[in-house]
């Protein structure tokens, strides 16, 4: 009888491949080295043993959606065992939490949620790797930073002791419209230049792009595609 890290591991073994020729063509499309798009696999609401399966298969970037989650697992299998990627929406009572449980929090989307990192970070004396937030479809369903006041509160928060924002992050409409998912993930970039030619405190990463719409992402300049189900099928697959 197969076990469900059997399971796991036989789904990577078929898939990876052909998340990394996904990679690959839509970089080389581009006129972009692959190296330059870092894969985080999302092994949100997935059991431990599709971490085991992603660390045997040589994936080092994992991303949690849930605090709890990402502790649980950080406790599990500790946190030199891979780079935690905490990439869910953040509640301010719980951003301690996921400052030390992670590598990177993508999903800092408001000058309050960073200055509540930055007063937590200060206090421990340890500098916390974020991404700021930007809700560039204008969705309401969508939190971040909005287009408009983006540029001036993310120089702003980038000036937060104990920060080092690292770039920016955005979600698409979960749409087929390749227009306007284009149009989403090329506003980030636009974003990103303006802000870094006038502040050099922000970072030149783009994490955007998942399953759905990876190949669009990274033609408009990912360098994070954020990918779960490609990778590990739908939630409870193996369980």
């Amino acid at each position: 009888m197969q076990t469900t890290n059997d399971t796991y591991a036989a789904r990577l073994a078929e898939a990876l491949p052909r998340v990394q020729d996904q990679i690959a063509g839509a970089t080389e499309a581009a006129g972009r080295r692959q190296e330059s798009v870092r894969l985080i696999a999302v092994t949100k609401t997935h059991p431990v043993e599709a971490v085991e399966a992603a660390l045997s298969a040589g994936l080092m970037d994992l991303g949690e959606n849930r605090v709890e989650e990402l502790e649980a697992k950080v406790g599990h299998f500790g946190a030199a065992a891979a780079r935690w990627h905490m990439i869910g929406h953040l509640q301010t009572r719980k951003s301690a939490r996921a400052a030390a449980a992670s590598d990177l929090i993508h999903s800092v989307d408001s000058l309050r949620l960073a200055e509540k990192i930055s007063r937590s970070a200060s206090e421990a004396g340890r500098t916390v790797a974020v991404l700021a937030q930007v809700n560039t479809s204008g969705e309401d369903s969508k939190s971040g930073f909005t287009t408009e006041r983006a540029p001036d509160e993310v120089a702003r928060m980038a000036e937060l002791p104990g920060l080092r924002v690292n770039g920016l992050m955005t979600m698409a409409p979960f749409v087929e419209d390749e227009v306007v998912l284009g149009r989403a993930f090329g506003s980030l970039r636009a974003l990103s230049e303006e802000l870094r030619r006038g502040c050099d405190l922000v970072g030149p990463e783009l994490s955007m792009g998942m399953t759905n719409d990876m190949e669009i992402a990274i033609r408009e300049g990912s360098t994070m595609v954020r990918i779960g189900t490609a990778l590990f099928g739908p939630r409870g697959i193996a369980q």
